[in-house]
């Protein structure tokens, strides 16, 4: 049972990440329909040959637009992870390896931004911008980056006493290659588990921010938006917001399982590493 379990997981991820990493490259070409086409004669069907899921309020077919919005309801929170991570710990590894006032401000920024409700700062940042969907990246990018400093910071704080950065120190090895070769490298697999968190966040903020009307338009083929727009014809077609709510939630545990064993792999690899 032991190893059964690990092993319908990985598969279970790996599975899901092709099939969205599919949808996300040839999701409009590969769609029975497209996205916006519309046959009001047959809204609200139910999952037949025609329309495996079924169809929504305006006739449109919801297995295609769960895969054209793949691309929108993807790409946005892997650019939220990548960019809150690339930030966070870039800031976070150099004031801590240097320590002293830089790392006292790293520590008082990640406190203040850790200490407000993101989701409400977003909302009143959105208001006062345009309120589309770059936008909602961009705030959201730097909403989250506190985290990854958080974290990055601990490994760094772990990783600049070790024996092998002092005998990096003598020998007279620069300090960039010192921060971005050697301990960039010992705090990936910390790193890869932040950011997977911050892709299922991104997922959740996104929604979130589609209910309220900021992001993506409405009427888009976007995940969120077809959760926003489907609790409201639930009892006509429960395709409509379960597909999308389904699509989320697979992506994101298959995305936090992959993390999960990448990390536990790179960090056996680094602790080998340095211990040689």
């Amino acid at each position: 049972m032991r190893i059964v379990l690990p092993r319908f997981s990985m598969v279970f991820a790996l599975s899901v990440c092709l099939l969205v990493m599919l949808a996300v490259l040839f999701g409009p070409v590969l769609a029975f329909w497209p996205a916006e086409h519309q046959d009001l004669m047959h809204s609200f069907s139910g999952p037949s040959a025609r329309h495996w899921l079924g169809t929504d309020e305006l006739g449109r077919d919801i297995l295609s637009r769960l895969g054209t919005g793949a691309r929108a309801a993807v790409l946005g929170p892997m650019i939220v992870a990548l960019g809150a991570m690339v930030w966070g710990a870039g800031i976070a590894m150099v004031a801590t390896y240097h320590g002293g006032i830089g790392e006292s401000l790293i520590v008082f920024w990640i406190d203040l931004m850790s200490s407000v409700p993101h989701l409400l700062v977003a909302i009143v940042a959105l208001g006062m911008l345009s309120g589309s969907y770059w936008d909602a990246i961009i705030v959201m990018i730097v909403l989250l980056a506190p985290g990854d400093a958080r974290i990055i910071r601990n490994a760094t704080r772990q990783q600049r006493n070790l024996a092998y950065v002092e005998a990096l120190r003598v020998a007279g090895v620069p300090t960039v290659r010192i921060i971005f070769r050697h301990i960039l490298f010992s705090v990936i697999p910390q790193g890869l588990v932040q950011a997977s968190a911050n892709f299922t966040t991104g997922i959740i903020m996104l929604s979130s921010l589609s209910f309220l009307g900021f992001g993506v338009p409405p009427g888009a083929a976007d995940w969120g938006r077809m959760m926003v727009e489907g609790r409201l014809v639930i009892g006509q077609n429960p395709c409509c917001m379960l597909g999308a709510g389904l699509a989320i939630a697979c992506t994101a545990t298959s995305v936090s399982i992959l993390s999960d064993w990448l990390g536990s792999r790179l960090a056996m690899k680094t602790g080998g590493v340095h211990a040689r």
